[in-house]
């Protein structure tokens, strides 16, 4: 099914997020995350993209076994930075192939070394472009985009931010996912913005619970500019490490039960390949088996 099909039927989405691991054991660890999550039966999972050789072969691998062997709903992260069509087009049909109908069409990140896009005509500048590919090669294909509620690393230009998220709506992106943040007046800003500048699909708030003081800094350093409030701060220098993980649940789950308030379209958590809080935050919030719910 179509995840923009799933954000008409659901008055409230709940997704998760996961990624390929580097190693057997972290395999072994993934199938047992999603074998606890799945009894949440979430609106749909989605798997992020290695951008090349062995990792982009584990984000196939990944995508096509929940794919075939389970009964959830899967989209599949697709970055194009420094690809060529070509490339990307064997990717689409791949995955069309493969009966995977749902992508979340990303710019990415530059690898090492890389200090400029590809501009050569050859490839991609822009994540508009990609969805304007996908559209190409399968119209039928569900695209979702990403939006930054803290603002975008690379685009410090907060009015040309929300341009080029118009763009990827015009092209035919059916839905926003956000980047993580930790402070819900910045996805209301956000949320605003968008509807100032004309964007009218479907918003969903990317949520990831702290677990521990060594992801808080991970996070930082991986999330440019990531805006960690002073009460939040506070909450984790005064805990003592085992209570870390239950100041960053507790937060995550005020923030989503905040945001159901003000009726958000969708919560999509970041799980980093674990389970444990993302069900605690669930299951606080009354909305295991929330299929049946909604």
């Amino acid at each position: 099914m179509l995840v923009k099909d799933i954000l008409k039927r659901q008055k409230l989405t709940v997704s998760f997020e996961f990624f390929p691991p580097k190693n057997e054991s972290g395999w072994e660890d993934l199938y047992e995350t999603i074998s606890k999550i799945m009894p949440l039966k979430p609106s749909y999972v989605s798997v992020t993209y290695g951008a090349g050789g062995s990792t982009r072969e584990k984000t196939h691998d990944l995508v096509t076994k929940l794919q075939n062997e389970t009964e959830l709903c899967i989209v599949a992260h697709l970055t194009c930075v420094n690809s060529t069509r070509d490339e990307v087009r064997a990717i689409i049909e791949r995955y069309s192939h493969d009966g995977v109908i749902n992508i979340l069409a990303l710019r990415g990140d530059l690898p090492p070394g890389v200090d400029q896009y590809n501009k050569e005509g050859k490839g991609f500048t822009h994540a508009s472009e990609l969805v304007s590919f996908i559209k190409e090669i399968n119209p039928e294909t569900g695209i979702g985009v990403a939006g930054f509620p803290e603002g975008h690393p690379h685009m410090p230009n907060r009015l040309k931010e929300i341009e080029y998220l118009k763009m990827k709506i015009d092209e035919g992106a059916d839905y926003i996912v956000t980047q993580m943040f930790f402070d819900n007046r910045d996805f209301y800003d956000f949320k605003e913005r968008c509807i100032l500048a004309g964007i009218n699909v479907p918003i969903i708030a990317g949520i990831m619970p702290i677990t521990s003081r060594h992801g808080m800094k991970r996070m930082a350093e991986l999330a440019a500019g990531a805006r960690f409030p002073a009460p939040l701060i506070k909450a984790i220098s005064r805990a003592d490490d085992e209570f870390v993980r239950r100041v960053g649940v507790q937060w995550a789950t005020e923030q989503i039960r905040d945001l159901i308030d003000n009726e958000v379209d969708g919560i999509h958590l970041y799980t980093l390949n674990r389970s444990r809080s993302s069900i605690r935050i669930c299951e606080s919030l009354g909305i295991t088996n929330y299929a049946k719910l909604y």
